[in-house]
C-alpha cells in the first residue's frame, strides 16, 4: 500500500511512501520533460542504470552522473561537474534532474538542479532512512565549504519524492539506526506517539520492513510536510526541524564529517536538552527520556569531553546564528519546541560537561 502526503511549498507536491514505487517516476516527471540527469553515487549504479533505461524506454533522454559517496559528494567540485554533464548535454528549463541515494546525494542533487539556469525540477528517490524523512523532503539544498556544514545552498523544493521503503532492507544497520535519530527529533518535536512506538518495540523500529518502522517513516515525513507547508524558507517555525542539529552539525564539522549526521544529531538532541534544563525550560524526567529513547535503539548520547573550543567555533557559524548571538532549539516539554537566544557561556560550558566523557560512546556512527 503507498501513502501519499502532500507538501505545500512554492508548488505543491506529493512524498509517496510504499514499495516498488520506482513506475510512478515518469508521472512526476511532466510531460514536457525530454532531458533527465541522474545523480547517484556508485553503489547505486545498478539502479541508476535501471532507472535510465526505463526513461530511455519511454522516449526520454536519459543520463547518469556519479557521483561521491556521504558528505563527499558535498562540494562546489563536485557540483561543477554536475554542471558540466548538463551543460554538454543541452538541460533546459523544462529539463530535470534525479536525486538517487542517501541525504548527500539528495542535497546536492537539489543544489545542483536550483543553481542550474536558476531552477530546474528535480525529483528525490531517497534510499536510506535520513533521506527519507529529512534530507529529501522539504526543499533545502546545500553543499559544504571549508569553513562548515551546508553554509551555501537554496531553498528549492523537489516536484515529487519517492520513498522507496524496500531499499531499505540493503541499508547497512549503522546507516538504518543513524537514520532513526531524525525520527525521534520528530517525536520530541511535534509528534509523541513516535516516542512511544520506539519504546514499545525499539527491535521493529530497526527492523526494514516492519509495520512499526513503515509508520515511524509516514509520522516523521508528515511532521516535516506540516511544518515545511506552513514555513518553506525557515523565517520562524521551520528552525525546530534544526533540533540536536546545532551541536550536532558542529561535531561532524569537527571529526571532518567522520561521524554520521544522525549519530551526531543524537548527541545534538541531548546536549540540546541538558542546555534546556540548565536554563530551566525543560524537566529532568524529559531530559532522561531523550537518553534512555536514543540509547534503545543504540544511538550515542555522549561525546568526547576535550574538543570544547572547536565545537564552539562550529557553532558561532551555524546557520540560525545571528551576529555574535547563539541560537538554539530547545524544548519546553514533548512536542512544545522553543528558541533559545544567546544564552550565557557557562550554560553552554555546563551543558557540554553533560555530554562529555573521556572517549566518544560511539565512533562507528
Amino acid at each position: 500500500m503507498t501513502r501519499r502526503i502532500t507538501v505545500t511549498a512554492e508548488h505543491t507536491y506529493d512524498v509517496l511512501i510504499g514499495s516498488s514505487l520506482l513506475g510512478e517516476l515518469a508521472p512526476l516527471l511532466g510531460g514536457d520533460v525530454r532531458r533527465v540527469l541522474i545523480l547517484a553515487p556508485h553503489a547505486l549504479a545498478t539502479t541508476a542504470e535501471a532507472m535510465r533505461e526505463d526513461l530511455l524506454a519511454g522516449g526520454l533522454e536519459a543520463y547518469i552522473a556519479e557521483v561521491p559517496d556521504a558528505e563527499e559528494a558535498k562540494t562546489a567540485q563536485v557540483a561543477a561537474f554536475c554542471w558540466g554533464v548538463l551543460g554538454q548535454a543541452d538541460f533546459t528549463r523544462s529539463d530535470a534532474i534525479v536525486g538517487l541515494g542517501g541525504g548527500a546525494t539528495t542535497d546536492l542533487a537539489g543544489f545542483v538542479a536550483a543553481t542550474w539556469l536558476r531552477g530546474i525540477r528535480v525529483i528525490q528517490v531517497p534510499t536510506t532512512l535520513l533521506a527519507m524523512v529529512d534530507a529529501a523532503v522539504g526543499g533545502k539544498t546545500g553543499i559544504n565549504t571549508a569553513e562548515g556544514k551546508n553554509l551555501v545552498g537554496s531553498f528549492h523544493s523537489p516536484r515529487g519524492v519517492l520513498a522507496d521503503l524496500s531499499t531499505l532492507e540493503t541499508l547497512p544497520r549503522h546507516d538504518l539506526v543513524a537514520g532513526l535519530a531524525e525520527v525521534v527529533k520528530c517525536g520530541f518535536i511535534a509528534d509523541p506517539e513516535i516516542l512511544t512506538l520506539i519504546e514499545n518495540d525499539p527491535d521493529g523500529a530497526r527492523t526494514p520492513g516492519s509495520a512499526v518502522l513503515a509508520e515511524l517513516v509516514e509520522r516523521s515525513v508528515a511532521v516535516k510536510a506540516s511544518v515545511v507547508s506552513q514555513d518553506l524558507r525557515e523565517a520562524s517555525l521551520r528552525e525546530i526541524l534544526n533540533y540536536g542539529h546545532t551541536f550536532g552539525h558542529a561535531i561532524e564539522f569537527t571529526e571532518r564529517f567522520s561521524w554520521r549526521h544522525g549519530a551526531a544529531v543524537s548527541v545534538g538532541m541531548v546536549y540540546a536538552a541538558e542546555l534546556a534544563r540548565l536554563a530551566g525550560r525543560l524537566s529532568e524526567d524529559v531530559v532522561a527520556r531523550h537518553r534512555a529513547v536514543l540509547e534503545l535503539l543504540g544511538l550515542p548520547t555522549t561525546y568526547r569531553g576535550d574538543r570544547w573550543p572547536r565545537l564552539l567555533e562550529a557553532m558561532r557559524r551555524d546557520k540560525k546564528t545571528r551576529g555574535d548571538m547563539l541560537r538554539f532549539v530547545v524544548l519546553e516539554d514533548v512536542a512544545r519546541p522553543t528558541r533559545l537566544e544567546g544564552p550565557d557561556p557557562t550554560l553552554l560550558t555546563a551543558a557540554y560537561a553533560e555530554v562529555a566523557v573521556d572517549q566518544a560512546s560511539s565512533i562507528d556512527l
